[in-house]
């Protein structure tokens, strides 16, 4: 599997183009945006989305567990995007599949399923928006990073925005890719589901931007 070491604040992150980070330092795999649930949430709205998207999803998150074999999973919100449909219960049977897996979940806005169903599939929510590891902090939203102000020791990993950025190509072309985004205050991860749009970055001077460009890490 092509990935990237980010040798970051002390700590080896391997940042894949699956869309998600190794921190190899506490065996745990990040990622945010998975939006599992999705397609199925239009099928019912009666838009015709193909499920193969979502199996897609899934399979590349076995296969990151497949290939790192983490102890943990933390998921920076937006796990799942709406009430339950038919696609929960396929994550249930994967689920499984991956019992002895801690999955720490820290709630996006998109997470609105019922507390049970979280206890059922032993995934273990945190409400209060924020988680603390160590010197990293685990958020949704990094507009909501100012209201922890017992934390400002700590860098923020984020999702919610889909970044992206902007590439020039020949002829006054752009082409626009999800992309890891690294200041010095905070990170935000792509999107892992596919089946989402981009917020396009500016990137400054001391940012790193890694873009996902055919399957590869092009650091910008």
């Amino acid at each position: 599997m092509k990935q990237h070491c980010f040798n970051f604040r002390e700590q080896h992150l391997w940042l894949s183009p699956e869309r998600a980070i190794f921190w190899e330092d506490e065996k745990t795999l990040i990622l945010s945006d998975s939006h599992f649930g999705k397609t199925g949430h239009f099928r019912k709205a009666g838009i015709p989305m193909p499920q193969y998207v979502f199996i897609e999803d899934l399979q590349r998150l076995f296969n990151l567990l497949q290939f790192y074999k983490p102890e943990q999973l933390i998921v920076v919100g937006d796990f799942f995007h709406s009430r339950s449909n038919k696609e929960h219960l396929l994550f249930e049977k994967w689920r499984n599949d991956f019992t002895q897996l801690e999955i720490l979940l820290v709630k996006g806005n998109h997470d609105i399923l019922h507390r049970d169903w979280y206890a059922q599939t032993k995934i273990n929510v945190f409400d209060a928006d924020l988680l603390r590891i160590n010197q990293f902090a685990f958020m949704h939203d990094c507009a909501d990073i100012e209201k922890h102000t017992a934390h400002t020791d700590a860098y923020f990993l984020t999702g919610h925005l889909h970044p992206g950025i902007s590439i020039k190509g020949k002829s006054r072309q752009h082409l626009s890719f999800p992309c890891f985004y690294f200041n010095d205050a905070f990170a935000i991860l792509p999107a892992f589901s596919k089946f989402s749009g981009l917020a396009l970055i500016n990137k400054k001077k001391a940012d790193h931007v890694f873009a996902i460009v055919n399957g590869e890490l092009v650091e910008i």
